[in-house]
């Protein structure tokens, strides 16, 4: 049992797994230190990692077309934060950038790990992965909404003038 595991416990993502079958997968995380203004995720940058924040805080970074950069969200270690959990299901970039806003203590696991443990674990392995689906899910279902809301706006200005 890794010194974190107890605390993995607390993250809803383990919600319906085993403590045996968290333990394992505990075993096939790695400890990544992050000090502070870090970039521990590149947005547009190849992954393979999910991490799970274990102390500090970090802020969830985005580049508009214009090349400008925006904090779109703030998270920290006390509310269960995950991110980089695309990188197991794809090869593809990175969505955004993940800065240490403080000191961080992140956990990583690889997707070839992930992969491996799924096999030996299968339904601790299909629970974690419906989790992450569903939260991916609900990810696209907030940015439908969202994107309606600036549609909505940019019809109106149209109108307006």
């Amino acid at each position: 049992m890794t010194k974190y595991t107890e605390k993995l416990k607390s993250f809803p993502l383990f919600g319906n797994i085993s403590d045996k079958d968290l333990e394992d997968f505990a075993t096939l995380l790695s400890e990544v230190k992050a000090p502070a203004g870090t970039d521990i995720l590149t947005e547009g940058e190849t992954g393979s990692d999910m991490y799970f924040l274990m102390e500090g805080k970090v802020d969830i970074i985005k580049t508009t077309v214009f090349g400008e950069r925006f904090i779109c969200a703030s998270l920290g270690s006390e509310t269960g934060c995950v991110f980089g959990e695309m990188a197991l299901l794809d090869s593809d970039e990175r969505s955004a950038t993940v800065r240490a806003r403080e000191d961080c203590v992140t956990l990583k696991i690889t997707r070839n790990d992930f992969d491996k443990y799924a096999e030996t674990h299968p339904a601790a392995g299909v629970s974690l992965l419906k989790f992450i689906g569903i939260n991916l899910v609900r990810n696209i279902r907030r940015e439908n909404e969202n994107l309606n809301l600036v549609y909505q706006a940019l019809i109106e200005e149209i109108e307006s003038n």
